[in-house]
């Protein structure tokens, strides 16, 4: 497993780090979850034109990866979306086009205006008082016809107030269906919810007996199944490695305090106790890192562990990153606490990171259940 990344791919990062810095510092993401606007879609389709959406869209449905590796072009992307707290459905939409391009050419309009940019999707799989079961969506997807009636509600659905589509994962009586349901259908009724993230948002979706063509059921039954799981390792894979870029970002800050903050006339680095906590924390870090970019490396790879990867690193990051983030803060004494700081600005991203797709204890169980068959 090659993680090296190519020129194409090293550019493509720095060209997104470069672009963030100069659209997001962190005084607009402040700005933004104060403001409460919601995305900047401008923005977003501009992200598009830069090949944020593409990678993981074959060619002939207009996308495509530079390298030939489209989850190791977006592992580098996610990072620096974590390292600048930046807005924006990367994660979500991945996922969404996950589906789609299985899905194929009868939604190449919409994958194409996805691409551009000029519309958004998102995932759809979460449920109230559950937490990530593929197995059994609460959502009802009742045959109508040649397709469906849809019923049920749908929460935590990132950037649920600004999507124009959203791929419902649902439940019919022949098993998992999933569905590309426009946000202005009737009977679409969606609200914003609170999260911890200034600009990382979400929604409640209700789905009031929707009416679902055939034209806009994506996969039924074990094609259904199978394509939730690739987005759940996509969406996860991703999530993982932005939670890896905002850990990261925090460390490098809470270093450079330590050789700037004197106490009892030395550095705060040069004391051995704190020396050794950030040396323990590097090593989370690292592994961190190791971790998500190998669970990029095995979907690129198509490996058959991939799946599994995804897990590991899901788990070992939603584990471990917020407790390097929360350290990083305690070093920092009571400015470290303060809302002028920025520190709390990547807790927050790495907390809600932790709950999404899989949080460690429900990522622990999926790579059970995968050692349980390996073992059959």
């Amino acid at each position: 497993m090659n993680l090296a990344s190519t020129a194409d791919q090293r550019l493509f990062q720095e060209t997104t780090r470069d672009f963030l810095a100069g659209t997001v510092p962190l005084t607009t993401v402040r700005a933004l979850g104060e403001s409460g606007t919601g995305l900047d879609r401008d923005w977003w389709r501009r992200g598009a034109e830069l090949g944020w959406t593409a990678p993981l869209v074959p060619e002939t449905l207009g996308g495509g990866s530079v390298s030939g590796r489209p989850l190791t072009e977006l592992a580098g992307i996610a990072e620096e979306f974590g390292r600048a707290c930046a807005p924006g459905p990367l994660a979500a939409t991945s996922a969404a086009l996950t589906g789609l391009a299985r899905a194929g050419a009868r939604f190449a309009e919409q994958i194409g205006a996805i691409v551009a940019g000029a519309a958004i999707a998102t995932w759809a799989v979460y449920e109230p008082g559950r937490g990530l079961d593929l197995s059994v969506p609460g959502c009802l997807a009742a045959p109508e016809g040649d397709g469906y009636r849809l019923t049920g509600i749908k929460d935590r659905v990132e950037y649920g107030s600004d999507a124009d589509l959203f791929l419902v994962t649902a439940h019919s009586p022949h098993g998992p269906v999933q569905l590309l349901v426009p946000a202005t259908a009737p009977g679409v009724r969606v609200t914003p919810t609170w999260t911890l993230d200034l600009v990382r948002t979400t929604a409640r979706v209700e789905f009031a007996s929707v009416a679902v063509e055939s034209a806009a059921v994506m996969q039924h039954g074990p094609a259904a199944a199978a394509a939730a799981r690739a987005q759940l390792q996509v969406a996860s894979t991703l999530t993982a490695l932005e939670m890896t870029g905002a850990t990261e970002r925090a460390f490098d800050a809470t270093v450079a305090w330590m050789f700037d903050r004197y106490t009892f006339g030395r550095p705060l680095a040069s004391y051995q106790a704190l020396k050794h906590r950030m040396a323990d924390n590097k090593t989370w870090l690292e592994a961190c890192r190791a971790t998500a970019w190998a669970a990029a490396a095995a979907w690129d790879d198509a490996v058959e562990s991939a799946a599994e990867a995804a897990a590991v690193a899901k788990a070992y990051v939603g584990d471990r990153s917020p407790v390097i983030v929360q350290d990083c803060v305690q070093l920092h004494g009571g400015i470290g606490v303060t809302w002028e700081h920025d520190l709390h600005l990547y807790l927050r991203r790495v907390t809600l990171g932790r709950a999404l797709y899989g949080t460690p204890e429900e990522q622990y169980r999926r790579i059970t259940e995968f050692l349980e068959q390996t073992a059959a």
